[in-house]
């Protein structure tokens, strides 16, 4: 076994919870990043979308603030300028992605991230 399992977590968010949950429920005790505080950089956001298999806008929140604000609805907008809109403003970020080895699942339902575990 022996793959590390990191979640980014926010503890205000009720998923995050669930599934801070259900992985103790799995014996699992993951690393935990609480992104708000200790966003991940730019080179490790850029790889968690692509082990989701997802485009950035698709990992946003766009009903936070920043996102109207920031004008990230804009289609001229790259990748690498919206992933570094998420990195500066972290609460963009869609909450809670679970980590392990070479696979991540955003847990969303809670119950996903049990596929890449």
């Amino acid at each position: 076994m022996a793959n590390t399992v990191t979640i980014y977590h926010n503890p205000r968010c009720s998923k995050s919870r669930q599934t801070m949950s259900l992985l103790e429920q799995q014996a699992i005790t993951p690393t935990v990043v609480n992104y708000l505080n200790t966003p991940p950089d730019a080179a490790t956001l850029s790889t968690i979308l692509d082990m989701l298999g997802l485009e950035p806008r698709e990992l946003m929140r766009k009903g936070e603030t920043e996102y109207t604000e920031l004008k990230l609805d804009n289609t001229e907008l790259s990748r690498e300028q919206l992933i570094q809109a998420m990195v500066e403003s972290p609460r963009l970020i869609e909450r809670p992605i679970v980590v392990s080895g070479d696979k991540a699942a955003l847990g969303r339902p809670p119950e996903q991230v049990l596929a890449i575990l």
